[in-house]
């Protein structure tokens, strides 16, 4: 069986200044989710979202509480990126989730610290809110 770390004490421990050894259990597990995850792993394209029923989708949007009020995509809730973990109880696990940002560069970080707590039926949006909005 797969042991999972609790993704606080495993972040953490990659701190600079943390001390940790190149053959820890958090260096470990880090690395046999890469081994694992393919390059296209985890994201999905506004295009490719044309062909999903998008009712079945929980959208989270990781940006700030401000840049969420100033538009978002229809349905989707707000948590912003660093609260992903501490706000994981408010992710239903029965359903798809895609998470985005404007870029997808806060979204892939909250998407590899999902993926490290255990959470597998989530994506990130590629190239993030101005894609959807472009539709591509």
């Amino acid at each position: 069986m797969k042991r999972i770390l609790p993704v606080s004490v495993l972040l953490a421990s990659l701190l600079p200044g943390a001390g940790v050894a190149d053959d820890s259990r958090e260096i470990a597990a880090l690395q046999e989710y890469l081994d694992f995850a393919q390059y296209t792993d985890g994201t999905i394209t506004a295009g490719q979202l044309a062909s999903v029923e998008l009712g079945g989708v929980l959208f989270i949007d990781t940006r700030s509480p401000e840049r969420f009020a100033a538009g978002h995509i229809p349905g989707a809730i707000n948590i912003e990126w660093r609260q992903i973990l501490t706000r994981r109880g408010e992710i239903p696990d029965d359903r798809p989730v895609v998470l985005y940002c404007d870029t997808g560069m806060l979204s892939s970080k909250a998407h590899m610290a999902l993926r490290i707590a255990g959470r597998e039926d989530v994506k990130v949006l590629f190239r993030g809110y101005g894609a959807w909005l472009e539709g591509e």
